[in-house]
């Protein structure tokens, strides 16, 4: 993927609060994309630490502390046997009851299968807040139109297939009727469908945008993830089952801290890079 911006794709980072630096028009073109040339391309906005968004009640005026989930191993995707087919997972999830997250669900939320089966990105998120679950998908409302946007940027798009596809997921599928933040256990659980989501995607790179996305698909390669802050995830690649898997922040923390945008947008920048160097191993 280029970062040769169009206006539409300038246009809309600038209103997402992301300045992008434009070369003169006079300037040649650009050498080949590198990792530091397109993180170099976000301003670089003070150093602080953040967190990552906790599950909150509907209505709750300021976010819980999370509580983090005690070491969990979890098992790579299986695969040595075929996936299930996207309705037979659909159905599985809308009865699992393997955690107690199940507990008083409305609906159980997976994303749209993409229109060809399989899209190189993989978007994981956190749990689902209320709207998501009466509207049983993930990354919905405002939250939900800031992502869409970003991936735009990119030339990538919820539900299509291949380069520009985007498979969007939560890492659980359940809210309970008492809204709470899931456990190791319940992590572990949902894992299962997890794998059964990325063995039907087969994407070339994972998105984990928040704090229990980043835990459950680093469990395995960092077992201490549970105690690492989620800005010290960022700014690498980490691999989950040979899978490039970039961390950054859920766009419902975005809304909320417009300063970390600019992070965010060299998370993707990162991502990006990351794509092209999977895409040219594969070559």
């Amino acid at each position: 993927m280029s970062l040769n911006l169009d206006p539409r794709q300038r246009a809309m980072l600038a209103e997402m609060g992301v300045r992008v630096w434009q070369r003169p028009p006079t300037e040649v073109m650009p050498a080949p994309t590198t990792v530091r040339h397109l993180t170099a391309l976000a301003p670089a906005p003070a150093p602080r630490r953040v967190s990552a968004v906790p599950v909150t009640p509907a209505g709750a005026s300021a976010p819980t502390t999370a509580s983090k989930p005690s070491a969990t191993t979890l098992e790579p995707v299986k695969t040595d046997g075929a996936p299930m087919s996207w309705p037979v997972l659909r159905q599985t999830i809308a009865s699992c009851q393997a955690c107690g997250l199940c507990a008083g669900r409305s609906a159980a939320v997976l994303g749209a299968a993409p229109d060809q089966g399989q899209a190189h990105w993989l978007v994981v998120g956190e749990p689902p807040q209320e709207l998501e679950e009466r509207e049983g998908q993930p990354f919905v409302g405002a939250g939900g139109q800031l992502l869409d946007n970003m991936l735009k940027a990119i030339n990538a798009r919820r539900g299509a297939s291949g380069l520009g596809g985007a498979y969007l997921t939560s890492i659980v599928k359940c809210r309970p009727a008492t809204p709470r933040n899931p456990t190791a256990q319940d992590l572990a659980s949902c894992a299962l469908h997890l794998q059964q989501e990325i063995a039907l995607v087969q994407p070339r790179l994972i998105l984990a945008l928040g704090r229990f996305a980043a835990q459950s698909l680093l469990q395995a390669s960092m077992p201490e993830v549970a105690n690492v802050p989620l800005g010290k995830l960022r700014g690498q690649v980490h691999r989950y089952n040979g899978i490039p898997v970039v961390v950054s922040y859920h766009p419902a923390y975005l809304l909320r801290s417009q300063a970390d945008k600019a992070k965010a947008w060299a998370d993707l920048c990162l991502a990006m890079a990351a794509l092209d160097a999977s895409q040219n191993s594969d070559a």
